[in-house]
């Protein structure tokens, strides 16, 4: 767990020293006791040893202890699921 939010990631690395979870981008969407956190991450395919197609994740963290925690995420799974959620937003808030 991180204590700053600069300090968050995503990124996992296996016991071995591997890294599984290769986090691309990252952008804090909210600061404070409770952030929002969009990143653009792959995984690795153990079976072919390569990184899979970008993701993206956005998840929330809340402040306790002096620790940020995870308390939700939502993955999004593919460029078209992503299209579609930039689409929807879009058009939802077009008229501001």
């Amino acid at each position: 767990m991180a204590e700053n939010i600069d300090d968050i990631t995503i990124r996992y690395e296996d016991e071995n020293g591997n890294l599984i979870v290769k986090e691309l981008k990252k952008e804090v969407l909210t600061r404070g006791s409770w952030t929002t956190i969009m990143f653009l991450y792959q995984e690795l395919d153990r079976k072919t040893g390569e990184f899979g197609p970008e993701k993206a994740t956005i998840r929330r963290y809340r402040k306790q202890g002096g620790q940020f925690r995870p308390q939700s995420k939502f993955n999004i799974s593919n460029k078209k699921q992503a299209e579609k959620i930039a689409q929807v937003l879009t058009s939802w808030f077009s008229g501001d």
